[in-house]
C-alpha cells in the first residue's frame, strides 16, 4: 500500500475534501507502532508448561475416561476434534473411509469451542458461513452470531452425524508421531499410553489452541487466584457462560488483554466484580455487532447450495472482489464497500493513486470506529485511550455492544499501559507507573501461542523417514505441497494456514483442504497404495511460489506498518514469515488451483509408493 506524503499544493488539493489530515494520522499511527516494539518479540510471552502447566488442565468433564492403553491399526488417525478434525472425519467419510480415529485432548468434540466457555464467548464470523456442513446436517444456527454453547452443541452434532464418536479417544493427547517405513506405517504414541498403528494422519491441531501467558516479572509470586480464559473458572467465579458471576461480588479483579476474548468476557465480569481492572497494552477495534435471531422465513427459504454460495460471497468480498451483492452485510464486508465508493470517486478525477484510495478507505473505517467510542464512553480521557491508532486488519477486528459502555460503570477502571504492558506482578496485585493496583484474581485474556514452532503449538513431534523431525526439516523454514504434505513424511496431512490460502472464514479454508486430502487418501485406499509423498522437485516449486507470492490479498495482514501483535511477529523480523506466509494470489485463485489439480487427475507432484 502507498503511503500518502506531504508535498505539492497539488497533493494538498487532492485531499481537500477530507475532513481529516491522512498525513497526520498516518504519522499517528506510526508513533503507535513505535512505543510498542519490544526487542523480545514472542519471547515476550511465557510457555505453558512446569510450574505454569496447570493453566491446560481441564476444568469441564465430569470424571475422567478410564480405558485400556490401546494397540491396533486403523486406516486414518486424525489429531484434533475441532473444526478441523470433524471436517477431515466428514469428508474421508464422504470418500468412502470407514476406518477413523479422532484423538482429542479435550473430553469431547468442540476444540476451540470445547475450550472457550468464558461468558459471553460467540464466534465474530457470521454463524451462517462459520459453522461448516450446515446443508449436509440440515441445520440453521439460531442467531446471526452464534454463542458458544451453540457451536458446542453443534460439534458434537456433527461428530454423531458422521459416526465419529465410536472410535474417538477423548481426554487423551498424542506425545510423538512416527513413520515406520518397514511397514508403511505411522506409529501414533499417547500419554495414556496407547500406540496406534495408522496408515494415513491428518494434523487438525488448530491454529489457536495453546494458551500463552505473558512473561510479566513476577507472574509466579501473586498469592490470589488466576486462570486463563480458555479455562474459564466457573467454580471461583460462579455463574455460567450467559453470565451471573455472582462469586466476584465482594471480588477485585484484574483482566490482562484487550483483544477479542476480553472484548467478550469483560462486559460480563464488570457486571458482577466489586471492582475490575482491565490492563490493555492497545486498544482492539470495536465495531457494531448487530446480531439478531435468525429469520425463519428466510431460513425456510434457503435453497440448495446457499452455504456454498454464501461463503464464496463473503470471502470474494473481504479478498477484494466486487460482488453484486453483499450477503453477510457485516464490519468486515463494510470497509469493501467504502473502497468501491472511494474508487468511483477516484474515477471522477480526483487525481488519487489507487493505494491512496485504499488507504483513505481505511482510514474512513478506522475514524469511524474511533468515532464510536466518543459516542459509547462517557469519560473523554477513557475514550481516548480506547481508541485504535493502526489501519484495519493490523489486529484481528472485534465486534461488541456492550464492552465500551462497560467502562462507564463506576466499578470498572481501564489501566492503559499506553503500549507497554504491566510492569510487573507482586504478592498482593500489579504494577504500572509505580502504582500497586491490589487484586483477588488475575484473569489472563492473552490469547494462544502463534509464532512459535508447529511441534511445540502441536504439543509432539513428528518424526518422518530415517527418524527426521518435522521440526529438523522445517529448521529453515515451511516446506509443503499446497500447504498440506511434506516430503520425507508421507502419508502425513497438515491442515492448517500456511502456505495455503488465506482467509478471514477459517472453516472456509478448512473446508477445501480436507476435501483436498479425502480425494487423496480415498485415492490411495482404493488403489491400495502403501503411501504416497511429495516429491522434492514438486516441494520447493511451491515453496518459490509461496515466497515469490508472499503478501499478497489479504496474506498481508499485520504487516511492518502496523502495531505489534500475532498477525506480525509482535513487529520483529521472522526469518521463516515469507516462506511460511499463506498463498500470494488469494485464496480464491488457491481453492480454484487445488480443484483444478483434482480435476486433472494426474495426482501432479506426488509419488505413489505400493
Amino acid at each position: 500500500m502507498s503511503e500518502i506524503t506531504e508535498g505539492t499544493e497539488e497533493k494538498k488539493d487532492r485531499f481537500s475534501d477530507l475532513d481529516y489530515d491522512p498525513v497526520s494520522l498516518r504519522d499517528r499511527y506510526r508513533e503507535e507502532r513505535d512505543k510498542r516494539l519490544r526487542a523480545d518479540g514472542n519471547d515476550q510471552y511465557v510457555e505453558v508448561i512446569g510450574d505454569f502447566s496447570h493453566f491446560l488442565d481441564d476444568p469441564y468433564p465430569d470424571e475422567k475416561i478410564e480405558r485400556e492403553s490401546l494397540h491396533d491399526d486403523v486406516d486414518v488417525v486424525v489429531v484434533g476434534g475441532g473444526f478441523g478434525g470433524l471436517q477431515a472425519g466428514a469428508r474421508l467419510r464422504d470418500a468412502g473411509i470407514q476406518d477413523i480415529r479422532v484423538i482429542e485432548k479435550g473430553g469431547d468434540f468442540g476444540g476451540t469451542w470445547y475450550w472457550n466457555r468464558y461468558p459471553g464467548a460467540q464466534c465474530d464470523i457470521e454463524s451462517y458461513i462459520y459453522l461448516p456442513l450446515l446443508e449436509e446436517l440440515g441445520y440453521v444456527p439460531k442467531e446471526k452470531y452464534a454463542y458458544a454453547k451453540e457451536i458446542l452443541d453443534y460439534s458434537q452434532a456433527i461428530g454423531r452425524h458422521y459416526d465419529l464418536y465410536d472410535n474417538a479417544l477423548f481426554q487423551t493427547e498424542v506425545t510423538e508421531m512416527r513413520w515406520d517405513d518397514v511397514r508403511s506405517r505411522w506409529i501414533v504414541s499417547t500419554n495414556r499410553g496407547d500406540q496406534v498403528n495408522a496408515r494415513f494422519v491428518a494434523m487438525a491441531n488448530g491454529p489457536l489452541n495453546r494458551p500463552k501467558l505473558p512473561g510479566i516479572p513476577g507472574i509466579t509470586d501473586f498469592k490470589g487466584h488466576t486462570f486463563h480464559t480458555s479455562r474459564w473458572d466457573y467454580e471461583y467465579t460462579g455463574g455460567g457462560p450467559d453470565g451471573g458471576l455472582d462469586k466476584l461480588n465482594d471480588k477485585r479483579v484484574a483482566v490482562i488483554g484487550t483483544g477479542a476474548t476480553a472484548i467478550q468476557s469483560v462486559p460480563f465480569v464488570g457486571e458482577t466484580a466489586e471492582q475490575l481492572y482491565v490492563f490493555q497494552r492497545t486498544p482492539s477495534s470495536v465495531d457494531v455487532r448487530g446480531n439478531t435471531p435468525t429469520d425463519k422465513i428466510w431460513a425456510d427459504g434457503l435453497e440448495p447450495g446457499w452455504h456454498r454460495h454464501r461463503m464464496e460471497n463473503f470471502n470474494a468480498l473481504v479478498s477484494g472482489v466486487p460482488q453484486a451483492e453483499d450477503l453477510v452485510d457485516d464490519g468486515w464486508t463494510d470497509l469493501i464497500g467504502k473502497m468501491l465508493q472511494r474508487f468511483r470517486e477516484g474515477a471522477d478525477g480526483s487525481g488519487r493513486s489507487i493505494g491512496e484510495i485504499m488507504e483513505i478507505a481505511n482510514f474512513d473505517k478506522m475514524n469511524e470506529i474511533r468515532d464510536r467510542v466518543d459516542e459509547l464512553v462517557e469519560d473523554p480521557g477513557v475514550a481516548e485511550s480506547l481508541k485504535p491508532y493502526y489501519q484495519m486488519f493490523c489486529k484481528r477486528p472485534t465486534f461488541n455492544d456492550e464492552y465500551l459502555p462497560t467502562f462507564n460503570r463506576p466499578n470498572v477502571e481501564l489501566v492503559d499501559t499506553e503500549g507497554q504492558g504491566v510492569d510487573r506482578i507482586t504478592e498482593r496485585g500489579l504494577v504500572v507507573k509505580n502504582k500497586e493496583y491490589e487484586v483477588d484474581c488475575i484473569i489472563f485474556a492473552t490469547g494462544f501461542e502463534v509464532g512459535t514452532g508447529y511441534a511445540r503449538r502441536a504439543g509432539y513431534e513428528i518424526y518422518g523417514r530415517d527418524g527426521l523431525s518435522l521440526t529438523d526439516s522445517w529448521s529453515d523454514g515451511m516446506k509443503t505441497l499446497h500447504g498440506l504434505q511434506s516430503h520425507g513424511f508421507p502419508n502425513c496431512f497438515i491442515l492448517s494456514a500456511g502456505q495455503g490460502g488465506f482467509t478471514a472464514n477459517f472453516p472456509h479454508l478448512l473446508e477445501e483442504s480436507t476435501t483436498h486430502m479425502a480425494h487423496i487418501v480415498g485415492h490411495a485406499l482404493k488403489q491400495d497404495y502403501k503411501s504416497v509423498e511429495v516429491t522434492k522437485d514438486a516441494e520447493e516449486a511451491w515453496v518459490e511460489t509461496i515466497v515469490e507470492k508472499a503478501g499478497g490479498a489479504m496474506g498481508g495482514l499485520g504487516g511492518p506498518q502496523c502495531t505489534p501483535g500475532y498477525y506480525n511477529n509482535e513487529g520483529q523480523p521472522n526469518p521463516g514469515a515469507r516462506q511460511a506466509a499463506p498463498y500470494g494470489g488469494g485464496s480464491i485463485r488457491f481453492f480454484e488451483l487445488l480443484k483444478k489439480w483434482r480435476d486433472d487427475g494426474d495426482f501432479e507432484g506426488l509419488e505413489f509408493g505400493s
